[in-house]
Parts: structure tokens; sequence; C-alpha cells
């Protein structure tokens, strides 16, 4: 497969973001949305597995299959100028082999960046850190066989999010997981559920990986995760959320009242429609 020289940039570019400052990402679930975080300034877009999967009529957790969530990936790639990254889930397929097939659709798709997770379904259980530093480094084989070896594997894993063995032993689990992934060739760690400033911290600390945490209301703003050495800071299904409570806050009023309060202050038609070309 022959990459073009744009996709290579964006891919070095997105490695750059991620080594000169702390790179806050916010997560796109369709190709409008992308254009509108772009617009806003973003220097690099996520896409959510999560939103995209809602956007299609489906429930997260690889509901919506590989084909659909690249081809969202791909829509979303093509209208932004800026590094495209990619949730692939579990990688749509426990074997190595399965998840090298998705990470060479992702590149086809004009992404230069994945976060591949090591749960085996929503709540667990996870992949040994051997079996995912297996598929790990079936994703980086891919990503080089596919012409983009600059291509940036996030390592997710979902220790703390779902809560897996006692909480004393969490953040020596993540280190042991931290240092197999590395060894296979992920460029960070993501650790979805971990908040505490003080654990997080430590992790930073002693982590061979750069440290992604999934942020959100009520936890630590984007200065304080950065002070805690935290790297990468994404919000995973939170704006998409956001998004589609004001659909439905706008509908209430409408149906309700009969007025149109929670349309006021949006992007007018011709903001939205100058952000495609015809």
């Amino acid at each position: 497969m022959t990459v073009d020289q744009s996709t290579q940039d964006k891919a070095r570019r997105l490695r750059a973001l991620g080594s000169e400052s702390v790179l806050v990402l916010p997560n796109a679930w369709d190709a409008g949305s992308a254009a509108v975080m772009a617009a806003a300034g973003a220097q690099a877009i996520a896409t959510t597995s999560g939103g995209v999967a809602w956007s299609l009529g489906k429930g997260d957790g690889e509901q919506a299959d590989r084909d659909e969530m690249l081809a969202a990936a791909a829509r979303i790639a093509a209208v932004v100028d800026v590094p495209v990254t990619v949730d692939i889930e579990g990688g749509y397929g426990a074997a190595p082999d399965e998840v090298a097939k998705t990470v060479t659709a992702v590149v086809a798709a004009g992404a230069v960046g994945i976060n591949l997770e090591d749960s085996k379904a929503p709540g667990g259980p996870l992949f040994t850190p051997e079996e995912q530093a297996e598929r790990i480094a079936a994703a980086r084989a891919a990503a080089t066989g596919a012409g983009l070896p600059e291509l940036v594997v996030n390592a997710r894993t979902d220790v703390y999010l779902f809560g897996i063995g006692e909480e004393s032993g969490r953040l020596q689990d993540v280190l042991t997981r931290a240092a197999a992934y590395e060894r296979a060739g992920a460029d960070g760690i993501f650790v979805p559920g971990l908040l505490d400033l003080a654990v997080l911290g430590e992790l930073t600390a002693r982590s061979p990986l750069p440290v992604n945490a999934m942020a959100g209301p009520g936890g630590p703003g984007v200065a304080e995760l950065a002070k805690a050495g935290v790297r990468r800071v994404s919000v995973g299904t939170a704006v998409a959320q956001a998004a589609y409570t004001a659909a439905r806050r706008a509908t209430l009023e409408l149906l309700g009242s009969g007025t149109y309060e929670e349309l006021a202050d949006s992007l007018d038609f011709f903001q939205m429609n100058g952000l495609f070309s015809a």
C-alpha cells in the first residue's frame, strides 16, 4: 500500500503534538462534528466508538462493525486537515491477525493513530499483558506493512475503568502492562477511569509510556492533569452526549412550550455550511 505524503506528515505531526505539550483531543463521531472541532482550533481529533455507534443507531462495544467504524473514520479524515486518531475498540477481533486487518483499514481510511483496548468485552475480562502485547505488535507490524510505520498506537488498559483486581494492585497491574505494551511497540498508555491525581502522578513518574487520561465533568482540569504528568487528554463520548442532550432539550421545549430558546446562540446555517466545500 502506498501512503501519500500528507498522511505521513499528519502522523509525524500527531507524534510531535504528543511530545511538545499536553495534547488535548476532542472526540468526534461524524464528519460534521469533526469539522466543527477543527474549525474551533483542535490540533488533532480523536474518534469515539460510542458516539460513532450511536450515530449509526447502534450501541457501543463493537455493536457497529469494523467496516462501519472505518467508514466513519474515513469521512472524518477526509473533511479535516488535522491528524485523526481512531478508537478501534478491541480491534474487531481477538486474534492478532484481526487487529492487523483493522489497522490496515485505518491507514487506508487516512487516519494516523489508533486506540486499542485490552478488554475482551465491556466490563472485562482483560487480555493478559502477554496476549495484548501480541495484539499491539500485530498492529505495529500492520501499520509498517501498510506504509505508515509512524502510526501512533495508544494502548488502552481498562484496569481502572472496570475495577479489575484488588484496588491496591491496580497501579502495579497498569505498570506491568505499560512495560509489556511499550516493548510491543505502543507509543502511549491510556488509562480511562483513573483521575486520582496522586495515583496519576505516580503512574506518570514510573510508566515507560506517556500517559493518556480520559477527563470529564467533575474531574481535574487539563492544567491539573498536566501537572500530574499526563501527556494526552481526551473526553470519550462526552461531547457527543452533550450534543444529543442539546437535541433533547430543544425537542422538549419545542413540543412543550412551543418556544425556541434552546436553539439560540447556535452555529448558524452559513457557518455550518461554510465548513464544507461544494
